[in-house]
Parts: C-alpha cells; structure tokens; sequence
C-alpha cells in the first residue's frame, strides 16, 4: 500500500491537471471491480479463432478536436481479435519492436503493458498532446514512461480532419487491465473499458469452444 501511494503521489507530482484529479476522484468513490476479469500477460488459446473487431473493444475519448481510441496490446486480448487484426497488429508491435526495447530499457522496464493510441482529428489544425493521456489501474495512476510513433503524422502532433495519428504507449508493468481501468485524456476520463472486457471475457468463451471443436479426435 506505502508503494502505492508513494507511485500516485509521483505520477500526481509529474502531471497535475484537472484530468488527474478527476482520475483520483474516479478512484476514491467507486469500488475495485471483479479481480477475476483480469486479462492474462500470455495466452494460451491459439490464434485464429477470433472474431472481434478493434472497434469492439477499443476505448474511445472525444474532445471539441479529437477522437481518440485506445486498445491495450497484451497477447491476450488481441488474440481475440479477428485473424487479420490480429496480424495487423502483431506486425506493428513486431516493426517497432526496436524501439520499444529501448524505451523500456531507458526507464529500466522489463516487461512494458503495450497500449496503442490512435488520435483522429475531427477538424482541421486540431491539435493533440501525447503526454496528456494517462492510465489509472489498481488504485495508481499511470503515465507513459515512453512512446513509440506508429505513423509519420505522429510527430507534428497536428491533423487535418478525419486525419489520424498512431503510436504504441509504453506503461509500467503494475498494469493489470481489469475492470477497473481508466483511461483519461486532459479533463476527460472514461470507465469504458469495463464494457470491452466483459465482450472479450465473452469472446474468450466462444474461442475455447471453438478450439475444442476444431481438435481432432483422439
């Protein structure tokens, strides 16, 4: 617990903001959701036999400028995702791999939580700050400790409308996805993701049964 709050009181030190207090109100007036939704670090179910779509999991935030969507990229979850999300993806993470080692090892990270973040401008010169989305899990708030850009309109942090802008969000590894998550951006935060893991918990479901189907007898 003395971690915990010695972790908030840093990452409240090194944001500050009106989101960052709507964070830590969000975490002092509701209770810890179910501890057995969280997602595993690594899967065991194979690939293939997902059929959900980003846009069925992904957190989506709105300001007057952007829309943003974020997707968590632990194995676990994009597993889930159709074949050729799942590929699209894996490819990503596998592309910028490279960078992604580094990023961690520059804040002495082992084992990041990989998020990817995807700003869409919805009109135009909207302007967007990286920096100011954050992660609240278990309790403690969390900021990225590093960014990879996943596209080449990352680094003006401008975009014209229905223009978007991707990077993968390095995290420290106290992430655990569960239920409850929050995601804010600025003075706005959501709870939604409590919704996408209850579809994938049930997705999950689906792709065991699935899995058993398709075995060959013995």
């Amino acid at each position: 617990m003395r971690d915990e709050l010695l972790g908030m009181t840093r990452a409240v030190r090194r944001s500050g903001g009106l989101a960052v207090a709507a964070v830590l109100g969000l975490l002092t007036a509701r209770p810890p959701d179910r501890l057995s939704a969280q997602l595993p670090a690594q899967d065991t179910i194979p690939t293939g036999y997902g059929t959900l779509r980003r846009d069925d999991v992904a957190v989506r935030i709105t300001t007057d400028r952007v829309d943003i969507q974020v997707l968590p990229l632990r194995e676990g979850i994009i597993r889930l995702l159709a074949p050729d999300t799942y590929r699209s993806l894996s490819t990503l993470i596998r592309n910028r791999q490279g960078t992604i080692d580094s990023l961690a090892q520059q804040v002495g990270t082992r084992h990041p939580t990989l998020v990817l973040v995807t700003f869409v401008g919805l009109l135009p010169q909207a302007r967007f700050n990286p920096e100011d989305l954050n992660l609240a899990s278990g309790g403690q708030l969390f900021r990225p400790i590093g960014i990879a850009p996943a596209s080449a309109t990352w680094g003006s942090y401008q975009l014209g409308a229905q223009e978007q802008a991707s990077a993968i969000y390095l995290f420290d590894e106290g992430i655990t996805l569960r239920e409850d998550l929050i995601i804010s951006y600025q003075t706005r935060s959501t709870t939604a993701w409590s919704r996408s893991v209850r579809i994938l918990d049930q997705e999950r479901t689906r792709v065991e049964a699935r899995t058993r189907a398709s075995a060959p007898p013995q």
